[in-house]
């Protein structure tokens, strides 16, 4: 049995017994009747509206996601009315009731189809909810839903009549009672039943009031927090998030609207980021071909600053740094590493030979001269994490962790981790590749010179990340090898 069912017929039980036990006090003309000749009837009507209930659950079930809801809502409210006026017509016929019976049976059963019909409704919007957040699946809601306002006006609107309805049904027939019994009994006494009797009724329908706006609350509460979850992502870069479309009113809208954003915000991302990505690496190709490097230099680079930070990560003190994020940018910005080398002289950049001390102070420049100009970009455009970190990069490649390297003498902890990961990943790179004034390195003899650098030239950390990361590095070297390197291996 689902939920549902089992909330049904704790309904259409309560129901029963609120109508066998008070619809003889509001009617009198039931008051007229023997137990079973009252009873009866109104256990034979919820019977049938219960097994009809039953048999019809199923066509519920088959309606369209976003049409159940409504549906079923139509369907309780609609047995009751006609469980009324089956009830009402049969007194009618067998005890020549007056229709002023059968419309306070259509009141109350009315009143209690219409908060039965909207609890069950919510409880049903909820499940769907639910399921639907589970598989992923979405409802397509209508362009213009009936919208919730008016919604609100109508459940207002008949609380309102149901509280005064009721409250005047039963001040009449206490007015009647007094008359009837006169000076029989004390007027402080009729005065005290009549309040309780008031009170009871209230409080029977105020009940099912509250339980209605706790399922309204339930269900308004999962599509805030289901929204304010998914914007909360966006918001940090996560556009592989939907807000799931679960009704088919205006929360529905703005949840399919809101993952129609997030959908277009994720293209326009991706063309942005292909854009970058090509600018990226464009300008680094650009400083390449100025240089005596090749152009595997570029993605051989990246790849062991990735490698370097996924490593590193592994380390306590850089765990909250080094998110999936962070490593992304680093990833894309190590490319412009060199981009400064644009502002060397040729005679200088591809001497074949040693720099003198004066044309390596010119060489040594060149890290400023590209963090220079991506700060001109990084003015222009605003600041934005990509541009930092490349400009942190292109700055701090050559620093060194005791202090010695340039362009500004940099040591430990000052230089940036961006750097750091850049200046032994450019140095290995650097020492593997064949240049006009030297033979390639094996990977043993590479990692030789880098070990004895630590702790001078490298982060120890760094240093550590490197060793773990070794056959990683092995393999990007294999994977994007020039013909210079393939040839000398």
């Amino acid at each position: 049995m689902t939920s549902i069912s089992r909330r049904t017929n704790v309904h259409y039980l309560i129901a029963l017994l609120l109508f066998s036990f008070y619809g003889i006090q509001v009617c009198p003309f039931l008051d007229s009747l023997s137990p079973l000749q009252l009873l009866l009837p109104i256990l034979i009507v919820f019977s049938l509206q219960w097994g009809a209930r039953l048999l019809l659950e199923n066509t519920v079930n088959r309606q369209p996601l976003k049409r159940q809801v409504s549906y079923q809502f139509k369907l309780d409210m609609g047995l009751f009315l006609a469980g009324s006026l089956a009830l009402g017509t049969y007194n009618l016929a067998r005890y020549n009731f007056p229709l002023e019976s059968g419309g306070k049976i259509l009141i109350g059963m009315g009143i209690l189809g219409f908060m039965i019909a909207c609890d069950l409704a919510l409880a049903r919007e909820h499940k769907i909810a639910a399921r639907l957040q589970q598989t992923g699946e979405h409802i397509e809601p209508d362009e213009t839903p009936y919208p919730l306002t008016q919604k609100f006006s109508w459940f207002a609107t008949v609380c309102a009549f149901s509280v005064v309805g009721v409250v005047f049904l039963v001040i009449n027939k206490d007015l009647e009672w007094l008359i009837h019994t006169g000076d029989a009994i004390p007027l402080q006494t009729s005065q005290r039943y009549i309040l309780a009797e008031i009170s009871f009724i209230v409080a029977i329908i105020m009940a099912y009031i509250l339980t209605i706006i706790t399922g309204y609350a339930r269900n308004l509460k999962f599509f805030i927090s289901t929204e304010n979850h998914v914007l909360e992502r966006v918001s940090k870069g996560e556009l592989d998030v939907e807000v799931p479309v679960t009704s088919n009113d205006e929360f529905g809208l703005m949840a399919m609207r809101t993952n129609n954003m997030i959908s277009a915000l994720e293209s326009r991302t991706q063309e942005l980021n292909i854009t970058r990505d090509a600018s990226i690496l464009g300008l680094a190709s650009l400083a390449e071909t100025r240089d005596n490097e090749t152009g595997g230099h570029i993605l051989r680079t990246q790849n062991y600053v990735r490698v370097l930070a996924e490593a590193l990560r592994k380390n306590s003190l850089y765990s909250d740094v080094l998110d999936d994020y962070t490593i992304e940018l680093y990833y894309k910005s190590a490319p412009l590493h060199d981009v400064g080398k644009v502002g060397i002289p040729d005679r200088i950049l591809l001497k074949p030979g040693k720099l003198t001390d004066e044309e390596f102070a010119i060489m040594k420049q060149h890290p400023q001269i590209g963090a220079d100009a991506l700060a001109v970009a990084e003015n222009k455009l605003g600041t934005n994490c990509f541009l930092k970190y490349a400009r942190e990069i292109s700055l701090t490649h050559h620093e060194k962790w005791d202090g010695s390297g340039y362009p500004n003498g940099l040591s430990g902890t000052d230089i940036p981790v961006s750097g750091r990961l850049m200046a032994l990943a450019d140095v290995y790179d650097a020492l593997i590749s064949a240049r006009v004034y030297k033979p390639a390195f094996s990977h043993e003899k590479a990692k030789q010179i880098i070990l004895e650098g630590n702790g001078s030239h490298f982060d120890p950390d760094v240093i550590d990340a490197f060793l773990a990361a070794e056959q990683q590095f092995i393999e990007i070297a294999d994977q994007f090898a020039d013909k210079a390197m393939k040839q000398a291996s």
